[in-house]
């Protein structure tokens, strides 16, 4: 398992992370997002599709609705899931996360609701609480095929970190 971290002062260099990170994003991605409420999963996934739908205004959280699909130009489809509200990991089957899986990119907030349903491939964010009341440690691991991404991030990150 491969392992990064970055210290993000503020939300705004938390969105960066997004922000460079959908730099590299493919059809069949998976990216976990944890950590506690507040942590800035949501700021995070915000980043990521802002960056490849810049014409998106309006990025809610997906409390809700569970899932938000946004459609770039230049990528397949993003679906963000946010899954803190399903009772068992099968909810989630109903949602379509299988398909996506395989023909989006997919951005779940709550991944530890899918249980075994989480590709052993997914690039797992754990966002923690920093030295003070607005920054966070980004915590990036993923198997091998993260490797050029992590080491882009590194030095894509440096200047903000």
């Amino acid at each position: 398992m491969l392992e990064l971290q970055l210290t993000l002062q503020d939300p705004a260099a938390t969105a960066r992370l997004g922000l460079l990170l959908s730099g590299h994003l493919q059809a069949g991605d998976v990216i976990a997002l944890e950590g506690a409420l507040g942590a800035g999963k949501s700021v995070l996934a915000r980043g990521i599709i802002q960056a490849a739908c810049p014409a998106e205004d309006d990025i809610p959280s997906p409390t809700f609705t569970l899932v938000q699909t946004y459609e770039p130009d230049a990528l397949p489809p993003i679906m963000h899931f946010d899954l803190y509200r399903l009772e068992t990991p099968e909810e989630s089957l109903e949602l379509g996360i299988e398909d996506a899986f395989i023909d989006a990119i997919c951005l779940i907030e709550w991944p530890q609701r899918l249980g075994a349903f989480l590709p052993r491939t997914a690039l797992t964010i754990t966002l923690v609480d920093g030295v003070d009341a607005t920054s966070r440690v980004a915590q990036i691991s993923g198997d091998a095929r993260w490797q050029p991404v992590l080491d882009a991030l590194r030095t894509q990150m440096q200047d903000i970190t």
